[in-house]
This record gives C-alpha cells, sequence and structure tokens, in this order.
C-alpha cells in the first residue's frame, strides 16, 4: 500500500507543477501505516506542508480498496471547501488511474444546514422571534428581502447547502426555511423524495470519503448517530477539536426561551399557562444569581428546575395528543415536540448525576439585556470522544499545532487516545518547508511592564505604535480581548501614520480583504483572527500579540477542569491554562509566515514569556524563529522590510 499511496501522491504533486516536499511524503507514509494497523496518530504538520493532499492520498487509496469509508473533518468552512472543490478531485484523479476505481466524495452537515422545500412553501409555522435564545439576546431579525430572496433561492438550488447562498442571510432569515431532525415530518412529508437533507445523508451513504465538521463529530460522540458508519477518521484543524465538540455538547436553558415554547404550544390550542410560570420561577431564581460557575445548585432553582421538568414532561404528553394525520398538522406537532423535548433534555441534564458528580459544568451568564440563562457543558469530552468515534477503528488527527510544551501527549489525553480501550498511539511531527530561524524574528518586549488584571498601560500603546511606524505598518495585532483591540486602535490612529482597521467596524471577510489588498493598512482583532486567517506575503510582515492569552480564572470551564487535575494530583495551571495558552500562542505567530519567502516579526508584549516559570513551556510550543528581547534591532529589521 505504501508504495501505491506514494505514487499517487507523486502523481497529484506532479500534476500541481510542484516537488516532492519530505514533510508530506513522510505524513502520507505515517497516515498509511496508522490505516492499515487500525492505529491512533497525531500528526503536526506546519503551514505549508500541505497537509490535506498529505493524508488524502492514503485515505482515499485505503478506503476504495478496503471497502471502508473514510470520515474527514474539518474545523472551518474554508478548508472544507478547499477539500471538496480542488484537493479531494486531484486526489481521486489520481487514485482512479492506480487503481481502476474512481472514489465517491459526498459532503455531510448538520440538518438545519439545508432548506426543507416544505418549510420554504409554507408548510410549516412561522417562527417566533422569541423562541430562539440568539435572537433575544442578539436582537438578530429577518428582512422581507432577505426572506424573499431565500425562498427564490431555495425554489432552484440544486443543493439546499446555507453555505452556497450567496450573499448570505442572517440567521433569522434562515430559521424560516430550515428545521432540526426532530422537527422533520418524515414519512409524511409529501416532499421526501427532494428532501436535500435527506438526499445528502443519502449520497453521503453511498461514499468512500465523507467531508464533514466538528461539530457533526461532536453530535455523534454524544450518540446520536447522524454519521455513516466509518471505518477510519481523519480530523483536520484537531486542535479545535475538543473546543467544537464541547461547544456542541453546551446547552443552556432560559425564563425567554420557555415563554416562547408557552407561545408555540398556545398556537395549538394547549394550555401552557402552568409552564410558563415555572419558566418564570427559573427565571427568578436565577436573577438572584452571580454569573459564574454554579458548585452547588440553590434550592429555590432546584425546585424551579423540578417543576419546569413536571411541566415539560404533561406539556409532551399534551402534544402526543395533538392530531397529526393531515400533514399541515404533522408538520405542527413535529415542531411542537421537539421544542418540548430539547428543553426537557436540558433540564434533565441540570437535575442529573452526572452534574452533582462534577462531571457536567454549570454556570449562570447573562446576555445584553441582562437576562439570565442557566448553561451546562461536559467537563472532559474525552470518553465520548473515545467512545463513539475512536474506538476500534483508525483515527489520524493532523494540525500545525498539537504538539505543546514539546510533547503531544496534553492532544492525547484531550481527545481519549490515552485510553486503555484506544490501544496504543503515536504522535509525529512531519516538519516545515520553512526556515523559521531565517524567514521570522520572535520579539519578546521584556521592557514592558506585566500586564495587569485591567490591561496594560501607555507603555505597551507606544510599543505597538513604534512598531507599526517602522514597519510602515502591515501589522496583524492579536488581542485578548475586543476593548484592547479597540483601546489600541485608538491610540494608533491618534498617534501614528498609517491606516487601522478594526474587528467589528465590518464584516471579518471584508476587513481581512482590505488588510491583505494593502500593504500599509494594519488590522486588529480577538479571538477569531488568532487562528485561520491566511495573509500571504509582505501584507502581514508584522504580527503583535498584546499578551499570554491565559483564559479568564473565572471562565467555568477552565476553572472547574483546572479543579479537576489538581484534585488528581496534576498540574492544574500547566494542563489547563498554560496549555491553552500554548495552543493560541502558536496559532497566532502562525499567522506570520504563510509562504517560504515570506519574512517578518511576531512582538509579544507580555514580559512573562522571559521572566515566568511557565516561558519555557510556551516557547516551545512555538515556531523555532530567532529570538531577541532588542526593540531596537527590531525595528531596524522593519524598517528594512519595508
Amino acid at each position: 500500500m505504501t508504495k501505491k499511496v506514494g505514487q499517487i501522491l507523486d502523481a497529484v504533486v506532479e500534476g500541481l507543477g510542484g516537488s516532492r516536499r519530505e514533510g508530506q511524503a513522510t505524513m502520507a507514509e505515517r497516515v498509511t501505516e496508522a490505516l492499515e494497523s487500525d492505529g491512533h496518530l497525531l500528526v503536526q504538520a506546519g503551514t505549508g506542508t500541505g497537509k490535506s493532499i498529505g493524508y488524502l492520498a492514503p485515505a482515499m487509496y485505503w478506503a476504495v480498496t478496503s471497502d471502508h469509508p473514510v470520515i474527514i473533518s474539518t474545523a472551518t468552512l474554508a478548508l472544507q471547501r478547499q477539500i471538496l472543490l480542488q484537493d479531494s478531485p486531484r486526489v481521486a484523479k489520481a487514485v482512479t488511474a492506480t487503481t481502476g476505481k474512481t472514489p465517491k466524495v459526498a459532503l455531510l452537515k448538520g440538518w438545519n444546514n439545508y432548506v426543507c422545500l416544505r418549510k420554504a412553501t409554507g408548510g410549516y409555522p412561522e417562527e417566533d422571534a422569541l423562541i430562539s435564545r440568539a435572537v433575544g439576546e442578539y436582537g438578530a431579525t429577518a428582512t422581507g428581502e432577505e426572506v424573499t430572496r431565500l425562498r427564490e433561492w431555495a425554489m432552484s438550488t440544486d443543493t439546499g447547502d446555507r453555505d452556497d447562498l450567496v450573499p448570505g442571510v442572517s440567521d433569522r432569515a434562515w430559521r424560516q426555511v430550515s428545521l432540526s431532525k426532530p422537527e422533520c415530518i418524515g414519512n409524511k412529508c409529501p416532499l421526501r423524495d427532494s428532501c436535500f437533507p435527506l438526499l445528502a445523508r443519502g449520497v453521503a451513504e453511498d461514499a468512500d470519503v465523507v467531508i464533514t465538521n466538528h461539530s457533526m463529530l461532536g453530535i455523534q460522540s454524544a450518540g446520536t448517530p447522524v454519521l455513516p458508519e466509518a471505518g477510519a477518521y481523519v480530523v483536520d484543524e484537531a486542535h479545535d477539536l475538543v473546543d467544537r465538540v464541547t461547544s456542541q455538547l453546551t446547552s443552556s436553558i432560559s425564563a425567554p426561551e420557555v415563554a416562547g415554547l408557552a407561545r408555540l404550544l398556545r398556537r395549538e390550542k394547549i394550555l401552557a399557562t402552568d409552564l410558563e410560570a415555572a419558566g418564570q420561577a427559573v427565571g427568578d431564581a436565577l436573577d438572584g444569581m452571580s454569573d459564574g460557575r454554579v458548585t452547588t445548585m440553590p434550592n429555590a432553582l432546584a425546585d424551579a428546575l423540578l417543576t419546569l421538568l413536571g411541566e415539560l414532561q404533561q406539556a409532551n404528553s399534551d402534544v402526543a395528543d395533538l392530531p397529526g394525520k393531515d400533514e399541515s398538522d404533522a408538520a405542527a406537532k413535529s415542531v411542537a415536540r421537539g421544542r418540548v423535548q430539547g428543553l426537557a433534555d436540558v433540564v434533565e441534564r441540570l437535575l442529573s448525576d452526572e452534574r452533582s458528580s462534577g462531571k457536567l459544568v454549570t454556570w449562570v451568564q447573562r446576555d445584553m439585556d441582562d437576562r439570565p440563562s442557566l448553561h451546562v457543558a461536559p467537563l472532559d469530552v474525552s470518553t465520548s470522544l473515545a467512545d463513539h468515534l475512536f474506538e476500534a477503528k483508525p483515527a489520524v488527527l493532523t494540525s500545525a499545532t498539537l504538539e505543546l510544551g514539546g510533547s503531544f501527549q496534553h492532544v492525547a489525553t484531550e481527545v481519549g487516545f490515552t485510553y486503555p480501550s484506544q490501544g496504543p498511539w503515536d504522535g509525529v511531527d512531519v516538519g516545515s518547508p520553512f526556515d523559521y530561524t531565517k524567514q521570522g524574528i520572535l520579539y519578546v518586549a521584556e521592557h514592558l511592564p506585566t500586564p495587569g488584571r485591567d490591561g496594560y498601560g501607555e507603555e505597551q500603546l507606544r510599543e505597538i505604535t513604534e512598531l507599526i511606524e517602522a514597519s510602515g505598518g502591515g501589522a496583524l495585532c492579536l488581542f485578548t480581548s475586543r476593548r484592547g483591540a479597540e483601546r489600541a486602535a485608538e491610540y494608533v490612529r491618534e498617534h501614528g501614520q498609517t491606516p487601522v482597521l478594526v474587528q467589528g467596524e465590518d464584516q471579518l471577510p471584508t476587513l481581512v480583504r482590505e488588510f491583505s489588498e494593502n500593504d500599509e493598512v494594519s488590522l486588529f482583532g480577538t479571538l477569531s483572527l488568532w487562528q485561520g486567517v491566511d495573509v500571504p506575503g509582505r501584507t502581514c510582515r508584522l504580527v503583535i500579540i498584546d499578551r499570554i492569552p491565559f483564559p479568564r480564572p473565572d471562565e467555568p470551564l477552565s476553572q472547574a477542569r483546572t479543579q479537576a487535575v489538581s484534585a488528581s494530583g496534576g498540574n492544574g495551571f500547566m494542563q489547563v491554562a498554560a496549555a491553552h495558552a500554548a495552543l493560541l500562542l502558536a496559532q497566532g505567530a502562525g499567522r506570520l509566515v504563510r509562504r517560504t519567502d515570506d519574512k517578518g516579526v511576531v512582538a509579544i508584549l507580555d514580559p512573562r514569556l522571559r521572566t515566568a516559570r511557565y516561558a519555557g513551556f510556551l516557547l516551545s510550543s512555538l515556531p523555532p524563529m530567532w529570538r531577541t528581547t532588542d526593540a531596537t534591532v527590531v525595528r531596524e529589521v522593519l524598517a528594512r522590510l519595508r
């Protein structure tokens, strides 16, 4: 198999007009070995390695020759599209030439990412604007133009895939034409033969390679089968897997959400006065609590949740008695049943033994209108990933940043590879085609004061301005808070000479495009800019990171995980906070060098990266750039790069 995979890889590279990359070839070889041995493998492959081709070549060959489908998951839409539209067709062509078999590739997303044709033509009740918590929090509204354009598109699209609608629409508008799986009326739908999510699943069931996303892996890991039976998993952008799965398994409840459900039930002639009162009692109990983690549930809240659960169970019974033979009645019944059961599931989690035993983390959070909601999330997803995804089948996880502090152990533990039932696992760093010591400088501003709880002072703001002026712009400035980004941008605009863009002033893709098209522009932003932004060339010749991105001490999940590690005898700070910071630092610093001819400076304005006891761990997770603390040298280099 290894020889055949090598031939496929060489054919793809030749077709691209490139030359053999040792890191990519090593990756293909190791992935091949993992697939053949049912192994678990972590592959760190630097930017420019060609990761997707490196795993697609062995994965496609293995899938068509073993008749075992491979599921490939990504975190971002951009990579998903790249694999689907660019990389997989090239690899499939080479696999066909080698084996005589043409690999079948399918894309599969969550049910509500596709248009429901029946709902788009008015076959479901209109959405209540207050049913969705997101609408209440963010004030999102659907314009008539959006809904009209969306419904016209729904009648002409071949895929029904939301991401194929350009320009896109608000979440509020999309809810007018989509629904969740529990709300589908299934066999009773007259448009079932044209159902987009059903058609997508049918194609996926027959595919050799299924491309999906980490959120779908999260649902699968909870024991809900939403993916075809997999022979193997390949997870790209794996540094984001645990956070995405955790997010998918996080749920919440609030009084406005229950009130929205009560209104929906009243439309179906179900008396919901007691249900709404029970929801308000939960809201009243939450009003008396502070934001943050709930370690011991107050009696008033526990009693209110028990009462609410009883009312939801009664509502479930009432919904079951609704007529459902007529298509319209069946649609309304499905929506009501799905909403009631969804809230009941959340309340049951909140009252479960798992929460009281610490396996679930609970916290109170308020929206922009100061309305509280109660959230619940798993403390640890490693067991779910191990049991429902990776057990007894090969699994390959890859990213440019998996090795933290010089070891793969942290990531392997988080994704469940270290459980005895998973068998042996291995980690390999296949390197990078970049010469970081010649292409990049890592500057730590050791002379600056340590950032405090309220951020940093004018010394850091002056440093940011002087660095940007020395480089003549071209700076991607990464901050740990929106307030910090906005404050720094205001200062640079007042004291500097080059233009500044700030996240939030326009849509992020628009800002990134403007930044990439003008090498005098600098872009300031927060965490969504630390990962996934790809701006090669001299446009991005300076990356500034304001401080070490530790999670907030009061962040509920980080706090709970830190305490759990410490209670088991480990170092909670290093295994949670420092590991989180190391990953983000590596991702942020990785924005600088994107091609073999890129050159520039990564400037970190936090002296703790030189002075703290954990500095060595963080530094060992960063690309091996030439390091300095000399501001004069850095400014001279930036001036030459202008």
